[in-house]
């Protein structure tokens, strides 16, 4: 038996793992990553709601397999491993999706299968799972799947509501609105306003956090 104690589960360390993400260092907000599918997936919530899902099952997942066998996988080899097992998640991911919300799978198209390629899954698994323990490596995906997902979620909110009127799905703003001269501002679901709310959620993060700029 080691001397050494074990570090607890929830630690705080492990803990800033998940929470770290959500604030501070948000893979959308601060490194600037994920951006296609943000801008591809948000025009109503609930495709935004299930894509931020399932990037964050993928990242998980894919940290903690990666760092399980990290001490196993030749250099010259592991970009290819990590595309392996990253595919096999997300094609898990996709028949899933297709069983259960057929619909959403149709309306977020290639852009399940794009997760294979998207920059916060590889990212993390290169600056994290292959340097660290399994443990802390999911946590690392679940904090960043999650980062990842709540702008999504943020964007398919008010892209829906200010676009339709309706969120999920369900009529928000009321018929009356519509008949004293409301209307739906349609630019809301075109991919250019995607862009300019991203970097207003960028811009109000950073001036919150002003450390980031300097």
């Amino acid at each position: 038996m080691s001397n050494k104690e074990k570090e607890p589960i929830f630690s705080a360390k492990n803990m800033k793992l998940l929470t770290g993400p959500l604030g501070s260092s948000n893979p959308i907000t601060v490194q600037i990553l994920g951006i296609c599918s943000a801008l591809a997936v948000t025009a109503k919530l609930q495709p935004a709601f299930v894509m931020a899902l399932s990037v964050t099952v993928v990242t998980a997942f894919s940290n903690l397999i990666l760092s399980m066998l990290r001490k196993t996988i030749p250099s010259r080899i592991r970009i290819i491993v990590q595309l392996v097992v990253v595919a096999a998640l997300v094609i898990l991911v996709d028949q899933i999706l297709k069983a259960f919300v057929y619909d959403v799978s149709k309306q977020l198209s290639v852009f399940v299968g794009l997760i294979i390629t998207n920059c916060i899954v590889m990212g993390r698994i290169e600056a994290f799972a292959l340097g660290n323990k399994p443990w802390p490596s999911f946590l690392d995906g679940i904090g960043n799947g999650l980062g990842y997902g709540m702008i999504l979620v943020i964007l398919g909110f008010f892209r829906e509501l200010l676009g339709a009127g309706t969120v999920w799905g369900y009529r928000v703003i009321p018929e009356s609105f519509y008949a004293h001269g409301y209307a739906n501002n349609s630019l809301m679901l075109l991919p250019p306003m995607a862009l300019i709310c991203v970097g207003i959620i960028i811009w109000i993060h950073r001036s919150r956090n002003r450390s980031l700029c300097e």
